[in-house]
């Protein structure tokens, strides 16, 4: 008998797959604990159109993280901080300083987590900043640390 199951099943396959089973386990025990249903022209059909719709959402994430990524290459994001006289920062500029300029002087919003800061900046630099956007796409932020005058 073919199911489509509606979970992950171990040992069987995952969510949304196709797959053959024996009558008895099918009756017995993914139907009755809802983890798949009957492999009908109808459930197939819906399974494949779910399939293309997640498909076609995943592209367009893509696709609008390649657009952002473009964006973000292109800015310049630069912040004031109080320093000594050596160049040292009082204090430390963090990811969120950073995702909070970015939406301030360029209107781009970028969650804190995502950019990837391995230290808090602590003194005054110019440096490039990576911002992981997607899975398969990353953008570099130029970021200019000055002091206020």
């Amino acid at each position: 008998m073919e199911v489509i199951l509606t979970q992950d099943v171990k040992g069987q396959g995952k969510k949304g797959d196709l797959i053959k089973v024996s009558d008895g386990y099918a009756r017995n025990f993914l139907f009755p604990k809802k983890l798949a249903t009957p492999a009908t022209k109808d459930a197939i059909n819906a399974m494949k159109g779910q399939k293309d719709a997640v498909a076609y959402h995943k592209q367009q994430e893509l696709e609008s993280a390649k657009a952002l990524a473009e964006k973000i290459n292109a800015v310049t994001v630069v912040l004031k901080a109080k320093c000594g006289e050596n160049g040292k920062l009082f204090g430390s500029i963090t990811s969120s300083d950073i995702a909070q300029e970015l939406k301030m002087q360029h209107h781009i919003v970028v969650d804190k987590k995502k950019i990837a800061l391995d230290e808090p900046i602590k003194s005054i630099c110019a440096i490039k900043v990576k911002i992981k956007l997607h899975s398969q796409v990353a953008a570099e932020l130029s970021v200019n640390v000055t002091d206020i005058k």
